[in-house]
């Protein structure tokens, strides 16, 4: 989920950007890196969020140390991240919200979000709560929340 709210925030807390050879050996990201220049150790402490770009299975966000990652040797870059507290802390309400109502944006679901016919008349929510699901997506649900990360 970090990824998907990164994204929509447009905001990937960066600290450092490393470019170069990586290797991703036995599901974890190796503490080694060439960037063709130099050959340096990837600064990552234990419960720190790292982006990766450039893999063909592993491009996301993870935290270290991980091992969900597919084994790689691939050109790209990591970049270390500094994820507010309270960043993390939406980011769970987020995922939670999704287990419990899924991705509902009644918006998809039709086209219309108000009709009226035969004597009959409805009209769709706009906007939901974090304890609501109604007609509304994590985005609409946390977006206020999650606002002043959202970078333009």
């Amino acid at each position: 989920m970090m990824t998907e709210v990164c994204q929509y925030l447009r905001n990937w807390f960066t600290r450092a950007q490393l470019i170069g050879a990586f290797t991703i050996k036995d599901g974890a990201l190796q503490t080694q890196y060439d960037s063709g220049y130099e050959y340096g150790s990837i600064p990552l402490v234990d419960g720190q969020y790292f982006r990766i770009i450039g893999s063909a299975l592993n491009d996301g966000v993870y935290q270290h140390p991980t091992d969900q990652l597919k084994d790689e040797t691939f050109d790209g870059a990591v970049w270390t991240m500094a994820v507010p507290p309270a960043v993390v802390a939406l980011a769970n309400e987020i995922t939670a919200w999704q287990e419990k109502y899924g991705e509902t944006d009644s918006a998809l679901l039709s086209p219309f979000s108000s009709e009226s016919f035969g004597g009959y008349s409805y009209t769709k929510a706009t906007g939901a709560s974090a304890d609501d699901a109604s007609g509304g997506s994590w985005k609409s649900t946390f977006g206020a929340r999650l606002a002043p990360w959202r970078k333009i």
